[in-house]
């Protein structure tokens, strides 16, 4: 077995799948903690339906780039979503709710009415579970996802304090001078950004299991929100990295072993937290 898996890490293809996916994994627990302590746990889930909206649109327009246009979706619907406060007259998991399956339906409609495949259900599959497109990433994109990787968690090191003190108690944070509004636009372009580039290793709808899963199971380890980060991140790129080994020796689907992977560690957690 450590043969046939030292055999694999010599591809280049591998070793970039490796560093992409143990990336969006580290990225995705930062960002964790922090939406599910403020009841924003499904939000991956709903920018990641708008991504894939956004992705029919780009792939019917034959744009050779398409995270010009993904990313830029993705980033005006977190905003809409995390930004505004008291203001929004749609909130929360209903703001979600109509995002998601809005974006969902209108994404197949118009895959289906501009279909440029000949095998639209495969390719529909393998955008919402995730497929092997994590294994046949250009160098470029690999340099890419590192760049976007670096800065989110650049951002979200600087910000700590201030992410701390929105997440726990926004009114408080506003009171004593925080920008709580810049701070929720900052968020909310690292989540569309950490959306974005989770597309290719789970698929829009496993995003939310890196997000929720490891911040859940570093929430049953310790109570500080510091070491919960700090866990979450551990556990996370741990997940990530034994996901994609057994996906390869294996041949399962990487996106689904990964989570896979994620609702063990879980499990294991609740296992112990009740000795």
């Amino acid at each position: 077995m450590f043969e046939t898996l030292a055999e694999y890490l010599s591809f280049p293809f591998v070793q970039y799948a490796l560093v992409a996916g143990t990336l969006i994994a580290l990225c995705s627990s930062l960002l964790g903690v922090t939406l599910v302590l403020r009841r924003f746990s499904y939000i991956g889930d709903g920018l990641s339906h708008v991504a894939f909206g956004a992705m029919a649109v780009a792939t019917i327009l034959k744009l050779t780039n398409q995270m010009l246009l993904i990313l830029p979706v993705t980033i005006l619907c977190a905003v809409l979503l995390l930004c505004g406060g008291q203001k929004r007259k749609i909130k929360g998991d209903a703001a979600i709710a109509m995002l998601s399956v809005g974006s969902l339906a209108l994404g197949y409609l118009l895959m289906n009415l501009f279909a440029s495949s000949s095998n639209l259900s495969g390719d529909v599959c393998s955008t919402l579970f995730g497929s092997t497109s994590i294994l046949t990433l250009t160098k470029g994109e690999v340099v890419l996802s590192i760049i976007l990787s670096v800065i989110v968690v650049v951002i979200f090191i600087f910000c700590y304090n201030k992410l701390f003190a929105v997440t726990f108690d926004e009114t408080f944070a506003r009171a004593v001078g925080v920008k709580a509004d810049f701070y929720n636009f900052l968020l909310a372009l690292v989540i569309a950004v950490i959306i974005v580039l989770a597309m290719n290793l789970v698929g829009s709808l496993l995003i939310s299991a890196l997000v929720i899963f490891p911040a859940l199971t570093s929430m049953r380890l310790s109570k500080s929100f510091k070491h919960v980060t700090v866990y979450s991140a551990v556990i996370s790129v741990v997940c990530a990295l034994l996901g994609m080994f057994i996906s390869i020796l294996a041949g399962t689907p990487v996106g689904s072993t990964i989570v896979a992977v994620d609702m063990l560690a879980f499990i294991l957690s609740v296992l112990a937290g009740k000795k």
